[in-house]
């Protein structure tokens, strides 16, 4: 319940005295919904059915004020008043139905850009720590039943509003009728109890499920190259008829849970009404007037009672959503990046001087490991030079890549630029400064020139063409039918391998970085494609720091700087020439091995 309250408060925070008009106006349509029954029975009473005038009760005592009239002038005037009170009690709640959906939507507006914000203020080590699918099922199905959890929280306030209401009418008229009535209701709800415990129990499952079913699906499109390829579909299949069966079951299971619960409900509900009609006759000695109208009144009761019964089990299936977003929101709040709202607004690009220094740092992915992914790396990388970072699978090339962009924090050790330590209050700043490309490019599903405009909104035309240009990409997009306006699909998946790195490096470099950092940039592309990132490459020696992973050590012959890591510490470092003569040393072991390879 805890996790319900914890969004429940922001949202009346949120929605203030608007809420609370609304709870007003609900209360006040309950009001006309009970002047509206009592204006029944004097209908009835005009056919001759019930005698009111007989009765000594409060009922009869209200409707006297009709005597001073004529009958058929009586009949005329409550005919007139009921209409205009159901006409205006129907507009009242059209009203306040508009007024409630535009609370809970702009709430859910609130909310989502609040979670989203905090996710993307995590520091990288968050989003090493997830499954990619599983932080979409939160921010989608899970966030929707969150929103559907809140919108049965109003409609529950609804209907406790109207239920309190009609009581209060029902205690004027027979505080002894009404007593038993709703001690049957508060009765009833407590050995309604269990269907919601099991209702909150299938909503976890349902969770669960979601959360499976997502992450099985992402990955499988993620790598359908290699399901078509290695004929895994039949297996796909499978997997998706086994989970979808379990889900199928899920389904039914919350259905019998809510028709059993209904069937109890209603079957317990006709028993007490018959009980009440009986006990009313023959011991409360119930006037005409009175029993009819209390009788009119539980008969709109009782409905209320099974909605809310059926909206509390619905709440009671969305807690499990609600803790799933309540604990993605704490876990953000503790992997917060930056705190300083005003650090994020003015972090300007950094203008290095004099280069990067890693001083005695290490690094662990958990702390609790005794394996270092860096341990004492200490290493000086000039300003306006390049670079290379070598070494085998697992030696801690990309982990220092982290470090160096700041997305992951030494554990001992510091990094510095221009002499200056990074800290909380630079780390934008830096990666302002950077123009990062990865192996695996990253592209939008639009056209070229959305996807080079995402690093430089105002760049012009002629800065989006000398971008391609350096990047050896600009001969390939004139070619393309609609040039820069082509769209180039999911991911870049119209283009080949080395058109999207091209296309990736003159992102980069629309951005005229102070560093240029190239992740295993070449590492899947052919010898021609690989030859134009080297051109490119050496187009921009001397205008910025580049670094390089390196897998193939052809690409950084130019290289002013190797660093040669192996289990997270440093083993060589020199010039290109210089580690290849080092027969001993492992530079000239992997130069050799490509060779052979080749």
């Amino acid at each position: 319940m805890k996790h319900f309250l914890y969004y429940i408060k922001p949202f009346h925070s949120f929605t203030g005295k608007v809420l609370y008009f609304n709870l007003f106006g609900m209360v006040f349509i309950s009001l006309l919904e009970g002047i509206g029954i009592f204006l029944l029975v004097p209908i009835i009473n005009f056919s001759g059915i019930v005698n009111i005038n007989s009765d000594s009760t409060n009922i009869s005592r209200l409707y006297k004020l009709f005597e001073y009239f004529p009958p058929t002038i009586n009949l005329s005037i409550i005919l007139i008043m009921y209409v205009l009170l159901v006409i205006g009690q129907n507009l009242i709640q059209k009203y306040l139905s508009i007024q409630n959906v535009k609370l809970l939507h702009n709430f859910t507006r609130f909310l989502r850009m609040n979670l989203y914000n905090d996710l993307l203020d995590t520091k990288w080590g968050f989003f090493t720590k997830h499954r990619k699918s599983d932080l979409i099922n939160i921010l989608t199905s899970e966030f929707a039943r969150v929103i559907g959890g809140i919108n049965v929280y109003l409609q529950i306030l609804s209907s406790l509003i109207f239920t309190f209401i009609q009581i209060g009418i029902a205690f004027w008229l027979s505080p002894s009728m009404a007593t038993f009535v709703l001690l049957c209701g508060i009765l009833l709800g407590i050995l309604s109890r269990k269907f919601i415990k099991k209702s909150k129990a299938l909503g976890a499952r349902t969770s669960k499920l979601g959360e499976s079913y997502l992450g099985g699906i992402t990955d499988q499109l993620n790598g359908i190259k290699d399901i078509k390829s290695n004929n895994l579909e039949e297996s796909r299949k499978e997997w998706l008829g086994k989970l979808t069966k379990e889900m199928n079951q899920e389904q039914v299971e919350y259905i019998k849970i809510k028709t059993s619960s209904q069937l109890f409900y209603k079957a317990s509900s006709s028993i007490f009404i018959a009980i009440f009609i009986l006990l009313s006759v023959k011991l409360f000695q119930a006037q005409q007037g009175e029993l009819l109208l209390i009788i009119l009144i539980f008969s709109r009761l009782w409905p209320r009672f099974t909605s809310i019964q059926s909206n509390l089990e619905h709440m009671s299936s969305t807690m499990p959503a609600f803790k799933k977003l309540y604990d993605l929101e704490n876990e953000c709040n503790d992997f917060k990046e930056i705190n300083d709202d005003k650090n994020k607004k003015n972090s300007s690009p950094l203008q290095i001087r004099h280069g990067l220094e890693c001083r005695d740092i290490s690094f662990r992915y958990k702390k609790n490991e005794h394996i270092f992914a860096l341990r004492e790396i200490n290493i000086q990388i000039p300003v306006n030079c390049m670079t290379a970072i070598v070494g085998p699978s697992g030696a801690g090339k990309s982990t220092l890549i982290d470090i160096l962009t700041g997305l992951n924090e030494p554990e001992t050790g510091k990094l510095y630029i221009d002499g200056v330590s990074l800290s909380g209050k630079n780390r934008l700043s830096l990666r302002n400064s950077i123009g990062y490309v990865s192996q695996d490019p990253f592209l939008f599903n639009e056209s070229i020139r959305e996807n080079l405009l995402l690093i430089k909104p105002n760049a012009t035309e002629t800065q989006l063409w000398d971008a391609l240009e350096f990047s050896s990409a600009a001969e390939f997009v004139k070619r393309l039918p609609e040039g820069l306006d082509t769209l180039i699909g999911d991911r870049g998946v119209r283009l080949s391998g080395g058109e999207r790195q091209r296309l990736v490096l003159a992102r980069a470099i629309l951005r005229k970085p102070s560093i240029l950092i190239l992740d295993e940039a070449t590492s899947a592309l052919d010898t021609e494609n690989e030859a134009k990132i080297q051109q490119a490459i050496e187009r921009l020696k001397g205008s910025m720091t580049i670094i390089v992973i390196a897998h193939r050590l052809s690409t950084i012959r130019n290289a002013d700087q190797v660093v040669v890591l192996d289990s997270g510490e440093i083993i060589q470092k020199g010039g290109f020439l210089q580690l290849a003569n080092e027969s001993m040393g492992m530079f000239s072991k992997l130069l050799g091995s490509q060779m052979k390879a080749n």
